[in-house]
């Protein structure tokens, strides 16, 4: 029985640590389709059209090889783009890393 119950309270910390994880996930609409941290960017595109704004940064990409030293093994490219949505709605940001929509933010007015 105590084995059951500490095994339970154990299930439900690992659940709370996750929790705030998939709460954080912002949607948001373009017209009539909702855009999701899912999507490529192909279909962002298609379904809102270009950024109102867009960042843009590259960095090289490093590790330790087997000597201590830092080698570079690539490069990584993070893309900012700002959707602003009128004067009713709060600006929506969606990060972009190397190709890939990563986050998605409302942006607090």
């Amino acid at each position: 029985m105590v084995r059951t119950s500490l095994t339970a309270i154990r299930a439900a910390q690992a659940l709370c640590l996750f929790l705030p994880l998939c709460a954080s996930a912002e949607t948001f609409r373009c017209g009539q389709s909702i855009v999701t941290a899912e999507m490529t960017v192909s279909e962002l595109t298609n379904k809102c059209g270009p950024p109102t704004s867009r960042e843009s940064r590259t960095e090289d990409v490093k590790a330790r090889n087997k000597y201590g030293l830092s080698v570079r093994t690539g490069e990584t490219t993070t893309e900012i783009w700002t959707y602003d949505r009128g004067s009713r709605a709060s600006p929506m940001v969606v990060t972009i890393v190397d190709g890939a929509i990563k986050k998605i933010e409302r942006l607090e007015k």
